[in-house]
This record gives C-alpha cells, structure tokens and sequence, in this order.
C-alpha cells in the first residue's frame, strides 16, 4: 500500500512496510511513538518539494477544494502508476474520487488511513531526511498567511460585511447629525430664538442660517428658494421685533462653518442610504420586500452574517435584538418580549396593539423562508418575497376584520381584488375614570341606595296620615259638641242601672230589712 501526504514544504508518497499492524487501529499510535518504530512501519518513497510559496498555496487551495492540481497529477503519474497494482491511501474521500476517475488509480480512505496520518505527521521530521525543522515551521507559518489572506480575498461572503459596516455607519451619523443640530439650534436662538419655532425642519434651518448669518440681514435678503413665501414674511417680521441677544461676526462665522458641517452630513448620509439601499437589492432582494432594507441590514449586522442568519430558526429572527429583555423575563419570570428589531418593520407597524404579536410571529416565520433562499438560493428575483408579503398583508386584513376565512392557495388573488381599508375605532371618554373618591364594594352600595328610599316611603306615609288627620277633624268638628251632650247622658243612665242592680252581699240585705222597718213605722204613726 502507498500512503499520499500533503505538507507545507511538498508532496510526499510513502510505501507501508507491514500492513498487518495497520489492522489494530486502537494500537496504532504506539507503533509512532519514536522515529525508529516508525521506519518500521513506513518508508519515504517520493518527496516533491515546492519551488516557492505560490506553488504550495495553489496546491493547498487545490486540496481545500478536493482538485487534482497539475504538480500532483504529474507526480503520480512517475511513481505510483508503476506500482498501479497497489492502493493508494488518501486523507480526503473527495481527492480520491477524483484521482480515480481521473488516473484509473484504486484509492482507500478509512479510520485506519486518518490514524496512519496522524502518525506520519507526528514522526514527520524523523521520515522526512534532509528537512531541518526550523525551514519546516517557517514554510508552514508563510504557507498559513497566504491561504488565510487568500481565502479573506475570495470568500463569498464578504460582501455582508459592507451591509454591517454601512448600516453601522449610518446610525453614527444619525447621532452625530442629532447632536451638531442640536447644538446649532441652541447656539444660534441666543441671537435669534424666534426662528427655530418658525422652522422645523433641521436641514432647511441650517440651510436658511448659513445664507443670512446675522439676523439684520433677513430683511434685506432673499430666502424664497429655501422657504415658501409665507414662513419667509414670518421669518422677517420676527426678526425685527427679536428678543435675542446682539453676536459678533466671529460668533457667526463659527456657527455658519457648523451648519456647513450639519449639510454636509446630511448629504452624505442619503448617498450613504441609497448604497445601503442598492447593494441589500442585489444581496438579500427577498429579505428588503419583506421587511425593508434598513431592519433588513441591521439583523444581518447583529447576526455577523447572511448565512449566520439563515442557521437561525424563525423564532430567534423575531427576537433578534431583544436577548436582554428575554434573559431578564426569564429570570424574573415573567412574560418574554414577543418582538425585537422586527418591530420596526412596516407590517408590524401597520397592525394595532392587540395584533403586533401575531403579525411579528407570522412576520417572522416568513422572513426567515427569505433569508434562506437569498442565501442559499442561486436565483436573485425577489418573487418569493413579493408572495410571503401578500400573505402576511392578508392575514393581518383577517385580524383587523376578525374574518374566519382561510388562507389558501388563492390568497394572492384575494390580495389583489380586494382593497385594503384600515377601519380604526372611535372610543368616547368615559368621565367615570376620572372619580378619585375610593372604590365601594357593590353590595354596600345596594344597602346605602335601599336605606334612604326607606326611610323616605316611611317619612312619606306618615305625612299623609297626619294631613288625613287634620282633614277629618276640621269637618268633625260640629258633630264632636253634640256627641259630648250625648255621651255625658249616657254616663248618668249607666250609673243609675248600677244602683239598682240586687245586692248580692249581706250588708245589702241588712239595709233592705232596715228600709222596711221605717216604712212600717211610718205606717203606724199615720193610723
């Protein structure tokens, strides 16, 4: 058997002595354990050193790419198509095939073949004679800055970190645009404060600053190219009757050269949004229909790559940018972020608060289909993109609707006919919420409402008994006289049946025997 081995200083062919003991791969390594085991086991048969540097990066990036390189090919053809009988060991599968197909050669590659090289490369100086050790490390240290600065010249994945380094810039100059105007607005109202509440706009304010300087000069100066001919009247007749403070020329000047650098800025950052803009259509077209091309740019950015991003499943892309408020959610608890940079997207910005969720994790799940395709896909139409984003609109119409239809197939049809209207509702001001007495439970309000109408009914029908009252006895009054005459005779008759009623006790029986002897003695003094 003959064994092929690359190195950083040339090709190497080897002839193995004892094929038994490659039989124990376990054991293996313990027959490479000094140089002298291992001449027992192989033998150098060929060394083809490289002539320079160059030729060992073509040969090595031939390798990288499993291609049969010129050198290579010449030198088997010498050496082991006189030995064609015998097999050739080989360190990559791939190589193998190819020298197959292409020199009719039997090539090998198993476990026992990667631990044969482990081996070889272990007792390398001790096979290899005439290679100092010292020349040796030095060919593999130039060999390694060639390919690594090769491979950074060539790699197809370079281009994203234009995207990063554009995306990256355009958020500096965001800041630093905000802070020059900021200072320029503060700056300037000292000399003129009416003029900032006049003009909103940044650019034209500095635009309309740099052109007139002191603010004496707005009367006899023409700004209709920069503001319309209203604000313009506003603008000269606040600055005669201005309240700010008197500058000197050098003020002005300083505060002219940092309009100047405020316009500047904000023109290089529209060219700069424009080459953000073309390179992420010819990169990720997909990606930039479905959620734009800055939100596009920035999740390429945060992931380090287009193909970073497409090894991330869809729920990672829809909390990209929010790992802080997740890890904090877990940990406390409670309820995880649903949205990250994808929030700032169009559709999820169209949809109501209620719905953001649902849209982001649909959003989501279809973006991530995109990035995949750009970065995976050989074609470069953004059709795919155009067909995720009709989806995704008509589900958030769904929502907003609160429909039962289903989406099928003919969603793009239903897409296209129907006309998107957002319906929002209109919520009156309930003044109840602004109350701040302290909240009542339900049942003791019930018993405070029953109390009083109560005691209201009770107060109600006793004043009408009492007007009752009052009425009879105005119109008794008459009869009342009469019946006391009547009642007092009455009094007398009772007490006269009273009296003559029979005695039932003794002592009335003594008075009527004392009644009958006066009427006899009466009798008898009349005879």
């Amino acid at each position: 058997m003959l064994v092929l081995f690359e190195t950083a200083a040339g090709y190497a062919i080897f002839k193995v002595l004892n094929e038994k003991k490659l039989q124990e791969v376990d054991s293996l390594w313990k027959e490479f354990e000094t140089p002298e085991k291992a001449n027992k086991i192989v033998k150098l048969k060929h060394f083809e050193k490289f002539q320079d540097t160059t030729e060992a990066l073509a040969a090595s990036t031939a390798l990288v790419e499993g291609k049969l390189s010129k050198n290579l090919k010449k030198i088997l053809k010498k050496i082991v198509a006189k030995d064609a009988h015998e097999q050739l060991a080989v360190a990559d599968a791939k190589l193998g095939g190819v020298i197959k197909d292409k020199l009719n050669l039997s090539c090998i590659h198993s476990p026992m073949v990667t631990e044969l090289m482990r081996g070889i490369r272990s007792q390398i100086e001790g096979l290899i004679t005439g290679l100092p050790s010292r020349e040796m490390a030095a060919m593999c240290l130039g060999l390694a800055h060639s390919l690594s600065r090769y491979k950074l010249k060539f790699s197809p994945d370079k281009v994203d970190t234009m995207i990063i380094q554009a995306i990256s810039l355009l958020d500096d100059l965001d800041k630093e645009l905000n802070n020059y105007i900021m200072r320029c607005r503060e700056w300037y109202g000292w000399h003129f404060p009416e003029l900032g509440k006049i003009i909103t706009d940044n650019l034209t304010y500095c635009k309309c600053v740099r052109k007139v300087g002191d603010r004496s000069n707005f009367a006899s100066s023409d700004v209709s190219d920069i503001l319309p001919e209203e604000i313009e009247e506003d603008v000269k007749a606040a600055a005669e009757i201005s309240m700010g403070t008197e500058v000197s020329e050098e003020d002005i000047n300083n505060i002219i050269h940092l309009c100047d650098q405020v316009i500047e800025i904000s023109e290089y950052r529209t060219q700069l949004y424009d080459y953000l803009k073309n390179r992420m259509m010819a990169i990720a077209p997909n990606l930039t229909v479905m959620v734009g091309e800055l939100v596009g740019a920035r999740l390429i950015a945060h992931a380090g790559s287009l193909l970073n991003l497409a090894k991330h499943p869809a729920s990672t892309v829809q909390l990209l940018g929010a790992e802080k408020a997740l890890f904090r959610a877990l940990k406390t608890k409670r309820d995880t972020p649903k949205f990250g940079l994808i929030y700032h997207a169009s559709l999820v910005g169209q949809t109501n608060t209620k719905n953001k969720g649902k849209i982001s994790r649909m959003l989501a799940a279809k973006t991530a289909l995109t990035i995949r395709y750009d970065a995976l896909g050989e074609d470069t139409s953004a059709e795919m993109g155009a067909e995720n984003r009709l989806k995704v609109e008509t589900r958030l119409r769904l929502l907003e609707e609160r429909g039962l239809r289903r989406i099928s197939g003919t969603g793009k049809a239903l897409a296209k006919t129907d006309k998107y209207q957002n319906k929002s509702e209109v919520k009156i001001f309930d003044p109840s919420g602004d109350s701040t007495l302290p909240a009542v439970s339900k049942k003791r309000k019930i018993q405070e409402v029953e109390e009083p109408d109560a005691e209201v009914a009770v107060k109600a029908k006793k004043f009408k008994a009492e007007m009752k009252e009052e009425t009879t006895v105005e119109d008794d009054e008459p009869v009342k006289k009469k019946k006391k005459k009547k009642d007092k005779e009455k009094q007398a008759d009772e007490e006269e049946v009273l009296n003559e009623e029979p005695p039932t006790s003794p002592t009335v029986e003594n008075t009527e025997k004392k009644k009958k002897k006066k009427k006899k003695m009466k009798n008898e003094d009349e005879d």
